[in-house]
Order: C-alpha cells, then sequence, then structure tokens
C-alpha cells in the first residue's frame, strides 16, 4: 500500500483544548498564524476534516490567498485542495460551506453511510464507501492511487487525529499553543484516551507567531509486523539520502541503512563503501557500529533502501545473514536487488525463512534507485 504524506493541524489551549462550549468557535491563534495555514494549505494536495468538525465549526477550509492560488494553477494543479472528509453515518448538512465553496470534494464513508450521503449530497462530491466499517488505510490508499494525493494535511477534529496517531498513520503533527485556558471538561480536547504508538515524538520546529507557538513534530518508533507505521517511512527516506552518499562504482550498488531500536532509538547508520573500506556494504556499516549484546537489537528494524545482499563475492557473509546474526527480525526496503551483479538475489527470502518481517515501501524505489541510475536502465 502506498499513502500519501499525512499532516495533522491543530491549535490548542494551554490545558489542551480545541474549543470551549460557548455558541461561538473559540479562536486560537491570529492572523499571522491563520496566513501560515494558509501556506500549508496551498502546499498540499487534500485537505480533511471529519464530519463532527464541519457540523460544529462549519468551515470553508479554502486557500485564500490569491497569489497562493495562482501558483497553484501555474504549477499545473487545481487552485484548490481537494476538500475531504469522513462519517460513519453519512449525516452531513447540505447547506454546509463546505460543499459551495472551493474545488473537488470527496466523502469517505461505510457502506450504510454511503446511501444517506447520496441522498443528502446528490453530486456535490464523490462518495466513496469502505465497507460496513471506516478503514483509515483504505482511505489513504484511495486518496494516492486515485486521486493523486501525495500531501493530506489534517485539519480536525480531535477524534481524526487521535485515530491516524493511534493506528501510527500521521507522518507530522504542526500543533499551535494558544496562551489560553478552557478548564472546562465538556469542551473539545485534541486527544483522547487509547493505545498510543510508542516512543517520543521528535520535535523539529518551535517557532513563535504572534503571542503562541508552533512545534512541529515527527513520530519515530517503528511500525510492528507487516504493518507500516508512518516512522517506518520516515526512517526509510534517511537511508535512501544516505545512499546517495557513497562514493560511486561500477561494481556495486549505493545503499544506505539505518538501525532503529523499538522506541525510535537510531541505534547506528551506514553506507556503501564508507569510510575506508571500499567494500562495505550499508547494513554491515551500520551493524559494526552496534555492541552485539546491545539487547535493543532483537526489536529493532533495519531499514535499507535496497534490499539485504544474499550472497556476496567481497566477504563471506551477506547482509542479510548478518542481519539475523545481530538478533534483529524486521526489515524495512524500498528496492528489490535486481540480477545486475547477482541473479535471483533473495535475501528477502533468507530473512523470511529465518522468521524475519520484510516490508518492502515501493513508494521510496525511485529514490534508491536514484544513486544507481548509471547501473540499472
Amino acid at each position: 500500500m502506498s499513502y500519501p504524506y499525512v499532516l495533522l493541524s491543530a491549535a490548542v489551549s494551554l490545558d489542551g483544548y480545541l474549543d470551549d462550549t460557548g455558541p461561538e468557535r473559540l479562536l486560537l491563534s491570529g492572523p499571522a498564524d491563520f496566513d501560515r495555514v494558509d501556506e500549508v494549505r496551498a502546499a498540499s494536495d487534500a485537505i480533511l476534516v471529519g464530519a463532527g468538525t464541519i457540523r460544529a465549526d462549519n468551515p470553508r477550509l479554502l486557500v485564500n490567498s490569491a497569489e497562493r492560488r495562482a501558483a497553484r494553477v501555474a504549477e499545473g494543479r487545481p487552485a484548490y485542495p481537494l476538500k475531504v472528509t469522513v462519517t460513519a453515518s453519512g449525516d452531513l448538512d447540505p447547506a454546509a460551506k463546505f460543499w459551495h465553496t472551493g474545488g473537488e470534494k470527496a466523502v469517505y464513508t461505510t457502506d450504510a453511510g454511503a446511501e444517506r450521503a447520496a441522498r443528502l449530497l446528490g453530486d456535490s462530491a464523490e462518495i466513496v464507501p469502505l465497507g460496513p466499517e471506516l478503514d483509515w488505510r483504505a482511505l489513504l490508499e484511495h486518496l494516492y492511487v486515485v486521486h493523486g494525493v501525495r500531501r493530506l494535511m489534517v485539519e480536525g477534529g480531535g477524534t481524526v487525529h487521535t485515530q491516524l496517531l493511534r493506528q501510527g498513520l500521521a507522518d507530522e503533527l504542526q500543533l499551535v499553543l494558544a496562551p489560553l485556558l478552557v478548564g472546562d471538561p465538556a469542551a473539545p480536547r485534541l486527544f483522547g484516551p487509547g493505545a498510543y504508538q510508542s516512543g517520543r515524538l521528535r520535535l523539529t520546529e518551535t517557532r513563535r507567531i504572534e503571542d503562541v507557538v508552533l512545534m512541529r513534530y515527527e513520530p519515530t518508533a517503528p511500525g510492528a509486523g507487516a504493518v507500516p507505521a508512518a516512522a517506518d517511512r520516515h526512517w526509510l527516506r534517511i537511508a535512501c539520502e544516505l545512499a546517495a552518499l557513497c562514493p560511486p562504482s561500477k561494481t556495486a550498488f549505493s545503499v544506505g541503512a539505518v538501525v532503529v531500536a523499538a522506541d525510535g532509538t537510531e541505534l547506528a547508520r551506514g553506507h556503501s563503501r564508507e569510510g575506508d573500506d571500499p567494500v562495505v556494504h550499508a547494513e554491515e556499516a551500520a551493524l559494526a557500529k552496534i555492541d552485539p549484546a546491545d539487547p535493543r537489537l532483537a526489536a529493532a528494524t533495519v531499514y535499507s533502501s535496497l534490499e539485504p545482499c544474499a550472497r556476496r563475492a567481497s566477504r563471506p557473509a551477506p547482509c542479510a545473514e548478518l542481519i539475523l546474526r545481530a538478533g534483529v527480525r524486521r526489515v524495512v526496503t524500498a528496492w528489490r536487488e535486481p540480477d545486475t551483479f547477482v541473479e535471483a538475489a533473495d535475501g528477502s527470502g533468507i530473512l523470511a525463512r529465518a522468521g524475519a518481517e520484510v516490508v518492502v515501501l515501493p513508494e521510496y524505489e525511485a529514490q534508491a534507485k536514484a544513486p544507481n541510475g548509471h547501473l540499472v536502465r
């Protein structure tokens, strides 16, 4: 499955509330931050909110800047991103501003909700049934494959943010903290209770905007088993970037690798032909930097831009075997090894037969191939 980059955007009070219980929406930030949000919208292919947010706030979800809309059109994109909502029941108000402003709209719902939504909305939006229950992974894959959405901005509400984070599907959280206290237990909060992903999120930016603070976070904890998490995409991107650092070779691939503990701690990274070793492989270079007795290896994930090798001429042990010897039982890769140097290479098969899980994220294959263009036609 291939998914868009999912960015969660929210503003909260100091005590974690999205709004109060008054009749008017509580404005948590000011003009400068609203303009920043407009810029993020303009950079997105689609904007998503839950049906509850449409009922509570009646948002238009537009790119307000004429200059930004013109720039989108000049790039060959529609003036407005696709507007998306999610509803299990299909209970939608056809008079809401959401349906009467901007460009194309899509509703993702259940089989039962689709009938009701179609009756209420007519041809105002594309209606996509996801089955007996809402399926976020199916929704994201549909956006990616059918609508070409590569960057999805999610603007709420709290239930939607909670579900995406709990399922490990959020690539980034942009959180604005406002200098207000709500203190009303009946008011909506940003996140609800439940089992969230493990590990700490990585703080990538803080920025003061008038009297609010923008904080940007990325998840770090790898997924479990065959189900990829957003952090898997983050780490695999880093592995592909490391591949671009390799000294070029006519007889070996350029590969990058990162080893990450279950809590999201980076244990080591490496790339092919690193340092003074002209034949070292990426996974080999990374694993050599970790104490073999490190107990975190058993639950760690190896990210490699290319499938770990099954056979090699330069060293007695191929990378698939080195990974197994280290005790690692989960590997995420972007690209299966072609027959350029080794015919019928199957490092994934060696790993799988030994009980390791191999996850392939093909959306990163082009990035993994880029430094190897002279070897692969």
